[in-house]
């Protein structure tokens, strides 16, 4: 018997580290079910045997190596943020994501924030040179497949001309596009009588149009709130080749609601602004705390589940504090969501314009609820260790157009302004689009 325990024992040590947590949880499981079967006794009848049946969850908790969530997302089919009919008729080609080229933006710093491999990266950079030196106000998009993998870049250099690098085993190829239309600035403009959105295409602009419409007001207006009655009007240049629109720009937009004039109109770096320079998106906050906490698990959007080996993409950040710690809403937004929902345990999630959501997990308590207005720097729960968690933290994540982003290098938005020669260029501009704009 001892020769067949020391030879059992060292198969044991021999086995690699994952199969010997598998082994172990098994071994527990079964002596588990062989030592507890509770039942009730009933006199006049037969014993009535009552088993308890494990799921999945309970499971997982038992490993010995579980030590931090699996996959920390809401899961379910009614915890998926709400849509509306705005997402639903303005939303571009599935899985493409834009980026407008800023101060400071370098192919890396902008595609890196996104999870992209830095392989990827330095292929794109050695296939066209000229990517090293992108310029304010040029316009990238790419798409990813399920595994986050990068297999499009579309990198607009100016209106006439257009790159595409499309995968090709473990590198790019590179293809160019030049257009030689004629730009030709158009009018639209109309009352809001159902919606904004079949007001706006009865005025003539395409869905891809209101979509830069609704873009560029985001800040400013809540198009789903919009009355009966109110006006717009939009200023696009669209380039016309043999007749046909090709491509078009948002020049400038004003909308009128409730006797009030809202304005947007775009400058050279590809922003817009209000009439007297000053910028319109709302500053975030960096992180969702009064003070840094430790980083305990980055971001990861190819992290492979320990257990099975499979991809299973790790979508924020996880800050390991105290339970009842203050969350703080990063930026001024709407409640979308705030309930429990099994991995996640109690979550919020806040819309902040149409670009950016971000999502609180792990929470102990609620201090919101959906449909409530918050502010930057307002507290929205506090921090806990519900859902499948093995320890007080605070999982967070940030969305961009549906994607998820680092939250620790995305470049977020900020309250600024244009300074200087570029304000005095964008008031001269504002002075020649202003009028075009005209309501009557």
């Amino acid at each position: 018997m001892q020769q067949i325990a020391r030879s059992v024992a060292l198969a044991f040590d021999n086995l690699s580290r994952p199969h010997r947590v598998m082994l172990g949880s098994l071994t527990v499981l079964t002596l588990a079910v062989a030592v507890w079967r509770p039942y009730v006794y009933h006199p006049e009848a037969s014993p009535v045997i009552k088993t308890i049946e494990l799921e999945k969850n309970d499971i997982r908790s038992l490993l010995p190596e579980a030590s931090e969530p699996l996959d920390q997302s809401p899961d379910a089919e009614d915890d998926t943020i709400p849509q509306d009919e705005l997402d639903d008729k303005t939303a571009g080609e599935t899985g493409v994501h834009e980026y407008v080229v800023s101060t400071g933006d370098t192919l890396s710093s902008i595609l890196n924030q996104y999870g992209i491999d830095m392989g990827d990266i330095s292929q794109l950079a050695t296939v066209d040179k000229d990517l090293r030196n992108l310029k304010i106000g040029q316009q990238i998009s790419w798409t990813l497949n399920d595994d986050g993998e990068l297999q499009r870049l579309t990198w607009e250099m100016s209106r006439r001309e257009t790159r595409t690098y499309d995968r090709s085993g473990s590198t790019f190829k590179l293809s160019s596009e030049m257009q030689q239309g004629e730009w030709v600035n158009n009018v639209m403009k109309g009352t809001v009588g159902g919606s904004f959105v079949s007001s706006a295409k009865d005025a003539g602009l395409t869905t891809a149009e209101i979509s830069a419409v609704i873009k560029a007001m985001q800040w400013q207006m809540d198009f789903r709130k919009l009355k009966k009655g109110d006006e717009f009007s939009v200023l696009m240049s669209r380039e016309m080749l043999e007749g046909k629109r090709e491509q078009s720009q948002l020049v400038g937009v004003r909308l009128r609601s409730s006797g009030k004039d809202y304005y947007a109109i775009r400058a050279d770096d590809g922003k817009f602004y209000d009439r007297n320079g000053s910028g319109l998106a709302k500053g975030f906050m960096r992180f969702p705390t009064a003070k840094q906490f430790r980083i305990s698990s980055n971001f990861n959007p190819r992290r492979l589940n320990p257990v099975t080996g499979r991809v299973a993409p790790h979508k924020g950040v996880d800050f390991a504090m105290p339970q009842g710690t203050p969350v703080l809403a990063v930026g001024d937004g709407e409640v979308v969501m705030a309930k429990r929902s099994g991995a996640a345990g109690y979550f919020v999630a806040i819309r902040h314009g149409r670009t950016y959501t971000t999502r609180y997990m792990h929470l102990k308590k609620l201090l919101v609820q959906p449909g409530q207005k918050v502010k930057r720097g307002d507290r929205i729960a506090l921090s806990g260790n519900t859902g499948r968690s093995t320890g007080p933290h605070l999982h967070y994540e940030v969305w961009v157009n549906q994607q998820a982003v680092n939250p620790l290098t995305a470049k977020l938005p900020r309250t600024e302004g244009l300074t200087g020669s570029d304000r005095n260029d964008y008031l001269a501009q504002v002075r020649e689009v202003t009028p075009q704009l005209s309501l009557n």
